[in-house]
C-alpha cells in the first residue's frame, strides 16, 4: 500500500518549491494515497498519481497546477483509484478515447465540403455545363444553409426537413430534385467512410412519411407552346427570319426534337440519300440512337445552309461553336412581340396564356396528332423519343415505325407550311 502522508492544504502546496538539482522531484500532498505534486527544475507544477495497476506500475497525470487545483486533483485521483479497482487501466483508457477522437476528426466531414468533393468526383459525368451549375446551385442556395457547417454523420431527417419544408408546397419541382442531390452527397459520403447509417434523405420509406408526394401538391408545369391553329401562321413569321437561330427553331418545329439534340446537330449524322438524321445514343437524353425521317421540308431546309469549313455542326453560332438554347428562346420571344406590335395577339399557350417557348414546339406537334389527325399517340411517343412508360409499351414498340412516322413528318410539315397536307389519317375539319 502507498505510503499516507499528511494532507497539505492548498496553501501549503502553493508554496512547495523544487530542492534544487535538474531532475523532477515528486512530493506527496496526502488526502489521497499516491497523490504528488510534480515539481521541474524549470518550475513547472503538475499532478501525478502513482499506482500500481495489475502488475504495472504507472505514473497517471491529472493535469498541471494551478490550472486543477488541489481539491480536483485528490477528486481525479479517486476517480482514476475507483476504475482501478474495477480492473480499468485508466492509461490505457484515456489513449483509447484519443484514438477514438483522432478517428472521429479524420472522418468528420461538414457537408459544404462533402458537397465540393462529390463534386468534383461526379461532374464530369453530368450531361453538360447546365446541369453542372444547377447542381451546384440548388445545393448553394437550398441546402448548404442549413446543412453546411454540420458534419455529415451528425445530419439526421430534421436537419433534411429544415431545407425541404419551407419549399415543397411552393417550389415541389426544386425541392423535390434538391432532396435527391442531398441524398447523393450524403450517400457517397457513407461509402467514402465519413458515415453510416440510413440515408436521412431518402424518400421510400423515409421522408416519404412526413412529406407529401410531389404530385400531390404541384402539378407538372408544362413548357408554353405555340397553339395548334397559330402554328402555320407562326412558322410563317418563323421563315422570314434570316439567321442561324431561326434555321435550328424552323429545324426543330418540322422534326419535334428537343433543342439541344437539334443544337448539336452533325452533318455526319445527316443521311441525305435516305432522308434521314440518326443522331446516336451519346446525344439522345434516353441515351438510345434515334432515327428522325426527314420530311421534304427538312430536306430542303438542311440543303440551303452553307457548311463552314472545319465545322462539323449543322446549326454554328456566330463564333463556330454551339448555338445557345438562350438563341432559340430569344428568337421566340421577338417573334411574339413582333406580333402584337402588327396587331396580332402573339404566341402564347393556350391555356397559362405565357409566351411560347422552343420546347412547347413539341407540345404544338402532340397536341396537332391527337386533335387533328387519327395517327396512333405511341407513333407520335416515338417520333417525341419519349421513355417508354411500360413493360407491354415497350414490347410494343421496339420497332421505331421509321415508314409510317415519315409520312406523319410529311403531313406535319405540310400543316406547318400550309400545304394540302390531307391524308387518310388527318382528320377533315369543317
Amino acid at each position: 500500500m502507498p505510503k499516507v502522508t499528511d494532507e497539505l492544504t492548498a496553501l501549503d502546496v502553493k508554496r512547495l518549491v523544487h530542492p534544487g538539482g535538474n531532475r523532477n522531484v515528486l512530493r506527496s500532498v496526502g488526502g489521497v494515497p499516491g497523490l504528488h505534486l510534480q515539481l521541474t527544475p524549470k518550475r513547472g507544477r503538475s499532478w501525478v498519481l502513482r499506482a500500481k495497476v495489475g502488475a504495472v506500475r504507472r505514473d497517471i497525470g491529472l493535469g498541471g497546477y494551478p490550472a486543477v487545483t488541489l481539491a480536483q486533483a485528490r477528486e481525479k485521483a479517486r476517480e482514476a483509484r475507483e476504475k482501478i479497482s474495477q480492473g480499468i487501466d485508466p492509461v490505457e483508457e484515456r489513449k483509447a478515447a484519443k484514438a477514438a477522437l483522432a478517428a472521429a476528426q479524420s472522418r468528420g466531414l461538414t457537408f459544404a465540403d462533402a458537397t465540393d468533393k462529390y463534386l468534383a468526383a461526379k461532374l464530369d459525368a453530368f450531361k453538360n455545363a447546365k446541369h453542372r451549375q444547377q447542381w451546384q446551385n440548388t445545393l448553394a442556395t437550398y441546402a448548404k444553409p442549413e446543412l453546411g457547417k454540420m458534419l455529415v454523420q451528425d445530419i439526421t431527417v430534421q436537419d433534411v426537413l429544415r431545407v425541404l419544408e419551407p419549399i415543397w408546397r411552393e417550389k415541389t419541382e426544386t425541392a423535390s430534385r434538391v432532396r435527391g442531390r442531398i441524398e447523393a452527397v450524403l450517400s457517397w459520403a457513407t461509402v467514402a467512410g465519413h458515415r453510416t447509417g440510413d440515408n436521412p434523405a431518402r424518400w421510400a420509406g423515409n421522408l416519404k412519411e412526413l412529406l407529401p408526394a410531389p404530385s400531390k401538391v404541384a402539378k407538372e408545369v408544362h413548357q408554353p407552346a405555340v397553339q395548334i391553329e397559330d402554328a402555320p401562321r407562326w412558322f410563317a413569321a418563323l421563315r422570314a427570319r434570316e439567321c442561324f437561330g431561326a434555321r435550328a427553331l424552323e429545324f426543330v418545329a418540322l422534326t419535334a426534337l428537343r433543342s439541344q439534340e437539334v443544337r448539336g446537330a452533325l452533318w455526319e449524322e445527316i443521311d441525305f440519300d435516305n432522308a434521314m438524321w440518326i443522331i446516336p445514343a451519346a446525344r439522345m437524353k434516353m441515351k438510345k440512337e434515334h432515327r428522325v425521317p426527314l420530311s421534304a421540308e427538312a430536306v430542303t431546309l438542311l440543303k440551303s445552309l452553307p457548311r463552314l469549313e472545319g465545322n462539323p455542326l449543322v446549326f454554328p453560332a456566330a463564333r463556330g461553336g454551339q448555338l445557345s438554347d438562350m438563341t432559340l428562346s430569344a428568337a421566340m420571344k421577338r417573334m411574339h412581340k413582333a406580333d402584337i406590335e402588327a396587331g396580332g395577339a402573339g404566341f402564347v399557350d393556350r391555356q397559362n396564356k405565357r409566351p411560347a417557348v422552343p420546347h412547347g414546339l413539341r407540345s404544338t406537334f402532340r397536341d396537332w396528332v391527337a386533335e387533328r389527325t387519327t395517327y396512333p399517340g405511341d407513333m407520335a411517343e416515338v417520333a417525341l423519343a419519349h421513355r417508354i412508360s411500360n413493360s407491354v409499351e415497350a414490347s410494343y414498340r421496339r420497332g421505331d415505325m421509321i415508314e409510317k412516322r415519315r409520312k406523319m413528318m410529311g403531313n406535319w410539315a405540310g400543316y406547318l407550311t400550309g400545304k394540302n397536307w390531307a391524308c387518310a389519317e388527318v382528320l377533315r375539319l369543317a
